[in-house]
């Protein structure tokens, strides 16, 4: 008979070889404060990143390294796209054979004890380090990953704003080894209340408010069975006090199901994407399109990015939060600042066939409506940054999911007399600002070598001419 760990290997991710710990831009933090679950800390954070961002926590799977989820994951492209730090916990060999994390072990999982105390000094000193906004501090895991990153939610549902659950299991599913597999492989019956209980029990007195949960699971997966993430959807509906009916669903590329719950207020509180014949592992679409991410290899799949959607689940795209959005149209394409004054910022996008009216959002709060592609917003703060986005609205009124987001700096305010927009390369050349040759991009005007020509390298370009820019990088 195999040993509660052989299932364990089998079932919560005998993954890939893992990378080394040295993957580009991450750095190890050797002194992170208590450690009583013996972790280590990686981390994370995109150049000149401003204080008052958010912070995500992202855990691996077993066998894999923090290394390894940082490279496949895709949460890095996002982490410079939007601006936010990453911290990335990694458990060893020493604590589990496997090297996953411990979700199934109450004396490590549970609110101040082992490894879940360890994320929490992480994620302190995190927050100490960039200046986090404290309230947009997020979790996600894979697998047994996963497991803790439900764990954690139910931990500290006063530290996580929201988490996202990847082929994982409800908090408190196991509290031995021994329970395990029971919850990999089969179901405890338990009703939505009894679960939710599980949530309540874990931090005695907390009444909300909860976290925002994404919950993402294969209906192939013979690993961690589907009826994992129904019974993780019943638990934190429960929590929050709401239907296990679906408030609305969509469907996503990647023969994706998106059903969304809603709280009283009709924000979306839950939401599980169910993935059509995808087996165990993690969402990825690899790509240079904003809605695509990841690499793919053993246990990453190759459907559709998981973490694009949850990122704009909790609204680190400055849209407000809600994922997939409540419409049934997509997210617009090729949003541009055009032209920046002193007190207001013109934007253009494409058009989405269908769309009766579009909602432009403004650091993340919507400023006004267009029935057609442009966009003027007016009454601005001179030599101010602001974040864009953009949602196309269907004819029944709903507001699909976001689009990718753009900044633009208002003109004066000491910050001379040239506009200045700040965004990927992609995006300045496809608004006229850059252009490429040779797979760089270059500043129109000033032929200044911009790096790269894709969507991870971010500059802020200032006009000095008709059709003439120049590099302004933390000067504009």
């Amino acid at each position: 008979m195999l040993s509660v760990l052989a299932l364990l290997a089998a079932g919560l991710g005998v993954f890939a070889s893992a990378a080394p710990a040295n993957a580009a831009g991450l750095t190890q933090v050797s002194s992170f404060g208590s450690n009583p679950g013996n972790l280590a800390m990686y981390e994370y954070a995109p150049a000149n990143l401003p204080a008052g961002a958010p912070l995500v926590v992202a855990l691996h799977g077993c066998t894999q390294s923090a290394s390894d989820y940082f490279a496949n994951s895709g949460w890095q492209k996002y982490a410079d796209l939007w601006g936010f730090a990453l911290v990335l916990p990694q458990t060893s060999a020493t604590n589990n054979s496997l090297s996953c994390f411990s979700w199934f072990d109450s004396t490590k999982d549970t609110r101040g004890k082992g490894e879940a105390a360890s994320v929490l000094s992480m994620v302190t000193t995190a927050k100490s380090q960039y200046g986090s906004d404290a309230q947009r501090v997020y979790v996600t895991g894979l697998s047994a990953g996963g497991g803790m990153t439900a764990d954690l939610l139910a931990d500290y549902p006063d530290v996580f704003a929201g988490g996202s659950v990847d082929s994982g299991l409800p908090a408190q599913c196991a509290t031995t080894q021994t329970a395990a597999s029971q919850c990999q492989y089969g179901s405890l019956n338990l009703t939505p209340a009894q679960w939710g209980d599980k949530v309540r029990a874990s931090d005695p007195g907390y009444g909300g408010p909860w976290p925002r949960v994404a919950i993402w699971q294969g209906t192939s997966d013979t690993t961690v069975q589907p009826v994992n993430a129904t019974e993780l959807r019943d638990q934190w509906t429960n929590a929050w006090g709401i239907s296990q009916t679906a408030s609305s669903t969509q469907s996503l590329p990647g023969g994706t199901t998106l059903s969304v719950y809603n709280d009283p207020q009709g924000s979306p509180a839950v939401e599980l994407y169910q993935i059509s014949g995808m087996s165990h592992g993690l969402a990825v679409d690899p790509g240079s399109g904003t809605e695509q991410c990841g690499s793919t290899g053993t246990y990453y799949i190759d459907t559709i990015c998981s973490s694009y959607y949850t990122a704009r689940f909790w609204g680190l795209d400055g849209s407000g939060g809600g994922g997939g959005g409540t419409g049934s149209l997509p997210a617009p394409t090729g949003l541009a600042v055009t032209s920046a004054t002193d007190t207001a910022v013109s934007l253009s996008w494409t058009a989405v066939t269908g769309a009766a009216s579009y909602t432009v959002y403004r650091n993340g709060t919507a400023a006004g409506t267009a029935s057609g592609t442009s966009f003027t917003d007016s009454g601005l703060t001179a030599g101010t940054s602001y974040t864009y986005t953009v949602a196309a609205v269907d004819s029944s009124g709903k507001a699909g999911p976001a689009s990718a987001a753009v900044t633009a700096k208002t003109t004066g305010g000491g910050g001379g007399s040239g506009a200045c927009f700040t965004d990927n390369n992609y995006n300045q050349v496809a608004a006229g600002r850059a252009h490429q040759s040779g797979g760089y991009a270059y500043a129109d005007g000033s032929n200044q070598n911009m790096g790269l020509w894709n969507v991870f390298t971010v500059h802020t370009l200032k006009q000095t001419g008709t059709d003439s820019y120049v590099i302004a990088d933390g000067t504009c």
